[in-house]
């Protein structure tokens, strides 16, 4: 893999135009042909956004190769990676499934900037190629593509009044029509607290709105605001999405009735009081993470900030009890209580408001209770305790070794890392090795989405709850035993 190997800011600038190989095999026609009415993205980025679209799967890794050795830099190649699959994947029936696609484009930049050199093109040469596969789904399904807008004629202020009136009505086609005066006139920082309360408001498709959100203007902060338009476009059609029920602004549903109720908690829960870390509140809040509703987990989150517990230490509840239902049922629905909690974490972290930031942590904590309720619904969730967990006598000193045992015994691996991390392990190290596998052997979006959800919750986690984040979260990592995806291998080839 030297041949590869590239640097952090090598990585992350550059300006050189894309050429193409002249031994590519013709295309006809209709292969290149894009609908009349397709949106089409800055004149910069949109031949290697159509390279993306047209160039056969089989054929992708040689092409981007050749587009690398020719100049053409990682950024460019990442907002291609993501623009193509806002304008050729569908986010509809449920936000999820093949719309993965453009939402796992954060989790591989992410895992690009914390790799090691030599696999730092991983992440990036493995989300194009699944951009291919949910590309060739969608066809399967309908080959929609994302039209060109049209556009309300309206100013910032007016644009932005007529875009919280359609969301509020749940209204596709207005707000669209809204979203281009919006983009170009109001600041990015305003539409992040706008997007966060819409895409945050209600439970449906498993907390993937907002993981669409955080993800959305996470990855534009690496490839530039000047892509806005289509990724804003796309956030709101995913929002807007109610899974066929009745409109929820005419309607008392139950995906919808926290993120209502919650607001009042957030007035409620606004105190003069000292901030504090409590344990005991924390162990205390887990308990009513097993039996509380929804509604029932707001409140007692709203009592403690009222009663001055720190936000920090209501998230480290929240984060602890997504972990813990990882380790009462390692499927897919537990899964996302730790990739929504990463999500809802940012967008607490990242906006001004003060109302929105409380609203933002009380709706946290009636997701999970949601996730419960959900995995219940799906399967056994056995009686756990993650405080309660005991650490494996047998010391272990290698991360390779607590990976190795995670292929075959979920809830030994995650008490010899308890062991390992309280008798002096590096968190740091044990992680690093965990993405590694990741990246070598992981084969399905969440391996990504989750692993970065799970690596930065546990750096921003107390450091006194640090150790049982990880080894209650480590039971959905990417054991050692798994096989390697050849990933690396077709690059190499690639390269020649």
């Amino acid at each position: 893999m030297t041949a590869i190997r590239l640097a952090r800011r090598t990585l992350l600038f550059g300006g050189a135009s894309l050429m193409v190989a002249p031994w590519l095999s013709p295309l006809s026609a209709a292969e290149v042909e894009l609908p009349p009415d397709a949106v089409r993205f800055r004149p910069e980025i949109e031949p290697l956004v159509r390279l993306l679209e047209t160039t056969p799967r089989e054929r992708l890794f040689p092409v981007i190769a050749e587009t690398i050795r020719n100049g053409t830099p990682y950024v460019p190649l990442l907002a291609a990676t993501l623009l193509a699959g806002i304008r050729n994947v569908q986010p509809r029936p449920d936000v999820g499934f093949k719309f993965h696609c453009v939402m796992v484009v954060h989790a591989a930049h992410q895992a690009t900037l914390a790799a090691r050199d030599e696999h730092r093109w991983l992440p990036l040469f493995w989300s194009m190629d699944y951009f291919k596969r949910c590309q060739e789904q969608d066809r399967n399904e309908g080959d929609w593509t994302m039209r060109d807008p049209t556009r309300a004629a309206l100013g910032g202020e007016r644009a932005m009044v007529e875009l919280r009136e359609a969301m509020e009505r749940w209204d596709v086609e207005r707000a669209d029509a809204a979203i281009p005066a919006a983009v170009a006139e109001i600041p990015s920082s305003r539409l992040l607290e706008f997007f966060a309360r819409f895409g945050s408001r209600d439970f449906r498709n498993i907390g993937h709105k907002a993981i669409w959100v955080a993800g959305a203007f996470r990855t534009l902060e690496a490839i530039g605001w000047e892509h806005a338009e289509p990724v804003m476009r796309s956030l709101a059609y995913a929002a807007l999405n109610h899974s066929g029920q009745p409109n929820p602004a005419d309607a008392d549903l139950e995906a919808d009735r926290a993120g209502r109720n919650n607001v009042a908690r957030a007035e409620r829960s606004i105190s003069d009081r000292p901030q504090r870390d409590d344990d005991g509140w924390v162990a205390e809040w887990m308990a009513g993470a097993r039996t509380e509703s929804p509604e029932g987990l707001a409140e007692l989150t709203a009592n403690g900030l009222r009663d001055g517990i720190a936000p920090a230490t209501a998230f480290d509840a929240i984060r602890l009890a997504a972990a813990e239902l990882v380790t009462r049922q390692p499927a897919i629905v537990p899964l996302h209580a730790m990739t929504s909690t990463h999500a809802l974490h940012y967008l607490h972290r990242s906006v001004a408001d003060e109302r929105l930031r409380r609203w933002l942590l009380l709706q946290n904590a009636s997701f999970v209770a949601h996730f419960r309720q959900a995995a219940a619904g799906r399967g056994t969730l056995p009686e756990t305790d993650l405080l309660a967990m005991t650490a494996d006598e047998e010391k272990m000193t290698e991360p390779g070794e607590i990976l190795e045992r995670l292929g075959s015994d979920g809830t030994a691996a995650s008490r010899a890392a308890l062991g390992y991390l309280e008798s002096g392990g590096d968190a740091s190290r044990l992680l690093a090795h965990a993405r590694d596998q990741i990246l070598l052997k992981g084969n399905d979006s969440h391996d990504y989405k989750y692993g970065e959800a799970l690596f930065e919750e546990a750096t921003l986690a107390a450091p006194s709850r640090r150790a049982r984040l990880i080894a209650g979260g480590l039971r959905l990592l990417t054991p050692t035993s798994a096989p390697d995806n050849g990933l690396a291998a077709r690059i190499a080839e690639a390269f020649g």
